[in-house]
Order: C-alpha cells, then structure tokens, then sequence
C-alpha cells in the first residue's frame, strides 16, 4: 500500500514538472511571437512614416506652389519634405536647409544679435539663423509620433564626386567621380570655374566652364592653364552617369585671416547677410576687406552657368558701429538650387574665395537629422532613393520604440 502512495507522488511530481516545463517552453513562444509581432509593426510603421515625409510637402502651402514653409520663413503645420512642384521622390532642396541638423556649436553674430546653425562640408558653409530652423521635437509632433516613437533621419549623396589637385603650375585638378565605393566610367562632368583676377581693392572675377568625360577609373583631368599658387579659385563640379547625377566642389585661397562670412538672412526674398570675419570669430585689428559675388546654377541639361547678380560688389569693415552688407538672390531665381560664390580682397595680394550652397543638393550637402539610433535595443530602417534639385541621394529613416520592451 506505502509502495502504491509513493508510486503516486512520484508520478504527481513528474506530471507538475512536466506541466510547468511546458508552460515555461510554451512561454518563451508567446513571447518570441510578441516581440516578433513588435518589431514588425515597428519595420511597417517606419516604412509608412519615410513615405509620408517624402511624398508629400507639408503645409503651409499656396496654391501655385511658389511659397511653402521650405521656402518661406514661417513654421511649418504639417511635415512632408516633398518638392511641390515634382512627384514622386523628389524633395525640396530648401526644406532641407531648414531642418535643424547642426552638429557644430552655434555661431552668435553680435550686429544681428542672433546665433546661426554651423553647417560647413568642404569649407562651404551653410548657416542658418536658429529662429527660422525646425527642430526635432516639432518634426516629432506634427509626425504624431511625440513620446512614441524616437527617428533619425539621414540623406546622403549617392554619387560622391571629389576634386584633387594634381599639379599647381599650370594648374591641373583630378576629379573622381564614385557611386557606392565603384568608380563611375564615362561620366560626363561639368565644371565651372570661378577664378579671382583682380588687382583693386574690390575684386573681379573670370567664370570658365566646360565639360570632360571620365576615365574607367571613374577620373577626369581639368588642365586649366594658369599658375594656381597665384591665385585663388573655385572649382564647382557636376557629374552624371545614368540617371545618376552627384555634385563636389574645391576651394584655393591665397588668404584666410580676414574673409567674408555669409549668412542666411530671410528666406522668403533670397537676402544673404555678408559679414566680416573678424566680427564673427573674432579679431584685434579693424581691417576692410573687398568682395564680389555670383550665382552659379546646376542648368536643365546638367551643366553649370553663371547667374549674375548686378551691382554686388562692396566693402565691409569689421569692429564696432561698422554695418554688414547683403546680397539678394533675384525672385524668379530663389526657387533654383545653386552656388552663391563671394570673391573678397584686403589687398592686391592677399584674396580668397568662399561658397555657400543654396538648397542643400547643390553642394552634396548630407543631412542627418533626429535623435541617436545606437543606444536602442530595437531599430527598424527603410531606405528610399529620391532626387534632390537634380542630384541623386538616398534617404534612410531609423525608428525605434520610446516605450521599450519588456518580457
């Protein structure tokens, strides 16, 4: 009878284990099933959100599609990314200058009493006052998804395009034209120079342009015939390939220690602030520097032509009391991507040359834009190749969970 009792206890205990293996194995299912669950929903959810800021423009918008918040100086009620006046995946090169990305410290500017973003590739510089960018947490609301989901936004050049000097005297630049880390062969490459001659106190400028095909290295040589270690130049370059379009550009100045500072000033009329070096970054001496500007413009067939700007040509003087200057872009050129290229002089020896892009595809600006992916235990990514003012990018939005996961 004892020997029966203890053959039943046994046989409980194993049925128990048994029973609480199983719903512990049983368990761990439901939850991979949940979590797998989740981290789809989250992949769909990011797939959704990238083709709902790159397929629409966001408001405010007019009806003639010639004034939007990417344009304009006023913030935005809803977010899209989209050019208004394209399809498709193409975006609004001046939507992008406006989204707060800046990862270097703020440049105040005593004489404006304003701090702008610092955003330089190349030694081209695009600075944006802080007041007229949109910042992430105001993305984050009009998208919805405000304490839900976290974002990180990135678009980058799919054709890197770089310019190399080869030889200074007489001046001869390479020009490497890659897509994805292969070399482009045969693409076509536009170029437009913009090279400091003047011997005054406000300086002149050439504009050379033209075309030249690269090797199956994916290079192409500019012989451009004069002594490059007396002169400071520009080099602004386009390349194309398939459908594929990228941009690069090479600056040599002759002199750094004062030079012009451009600044956004209003983005409903073109106004761009020129300010003094020596009044943004400093500086001991009042000194008066000369300059010059042009407009230099990616064209419909995929070359670049200069756009002048009338009677730009100035001084500016640094210290206190002393007034900034401004160039506006004409009205019926604030839609199109392009170069504003300044020429300065403090003497007849000493000049230099600075670039500003305006709209971001026009100097293969990248954008990176919202929060940090990499400490998240779960990120979703979608990618989407779009065009931006003509140039080829990729956009790849990450998406993570703010309200975590637990088990």
């Amino acid at each position: 009878m004892a020997g029966a009792t203890i053959d039943h206890l046994v046989s409980l205990i194993v049925m128990l284990g048994a029973i609480l293996l199983f719903i512990s194995l049983f368990n761990q299912t439901i939850q991979t099933a949940i979590m797998y669950q989740r981290h789809r929903y989250l992949a769909t959810e990011c797939s959704d959100l990238l083709d709902n800021m790159l397929l629409n423009p966001g408001s405010p918008l007019d009806s003639e599609y010639t004034t939007f918040w990417g344009r304009s100086n006023s913030t935005p009620t809803s977010f899209g990314l989209q050019d208004p006046e394209f399809t498709q995946y193409e975006l609004s090169p001046f939507s992008l200058m406006r989204l707060n990305y800046s990862l270097g410290k703020p440049i105040p500017y005593s004489k404006t009493g304003m701090s702008y973003s610092n955003n330089t590739v190349g030694g081209a510089s695009l600075l944006v006052p802080f007041n007229e960018l949109v910042n992430y947490s105001t993305v984050a609301g009009l998208l919805g998804i405000n304490g839900t989901y976290g974002l990180s936004l990135t678009i980058t050049p799919i054709v890197t395009v770089n310019i190399s000097l080869v030889q200074p005297n007489p001046l001869i630049l390479a020009v490497t034209v890659t897509g994805n880390g292969y070399p482009l062969a045969n693409a076509t490459v536009s170029y437009c120079l913009v090279n400091v001659t003047g011997q005054t106190q406000i300086p002149s400028y050439t504009i050379n342009s033209g075309t030249n095909t690269t090797n199956s290295q994916g290079q192409a040589f500019l012989p451009l015939g004069f002594d490059g270690t007396q002169a400071s130049y520009a080099m602004i370059v386009s390349a194309r390939l398939s459908g594929l379009v990228g941009a690069g550009h090479y600056i040599h100045s002759l002199y750094g220690s004062d030079y012009v500072v451009p600044f956004i000033a209003d983005f409903n009329n073109g106004s761009v602030l020129l300010a003094h070096s020596g009044d943004v970054y400093g500086g001991t001496n009042q000194t008066t520097i000369g300059y010059n500007a042009t407009f230099v413009l990616l064209t419909q067939d995929f070359t670049l032509g200069e756009m002048p700007l009338g009677n730009v040509a100035g001084n500016i003087t640094s210290g206190s009391g002393q007034p900034y200057s401004n160039v506006t872009i004409p009205a019926n050129n604030t839609g199109i991507p392009g170069v504003l290229a300044i020429t300065y002089e403090e003497n007849q020896t000493n000049s230099g040359i600075v670039l500003m892009p305006w709209g971001v595809s026009s100097m293969s600006f990248p954008v990176v834009f919202g929060g940090n992916p990499l400490t998240n235990e779960w990120v979703a990514t979608d990618t989407r190749q779009v065009v931006i003012g003509g140039v080829s990018y990729q956009a790849k939005l990450a998406l993570w969970s703010l309200q975590g996961y637990q088990g």
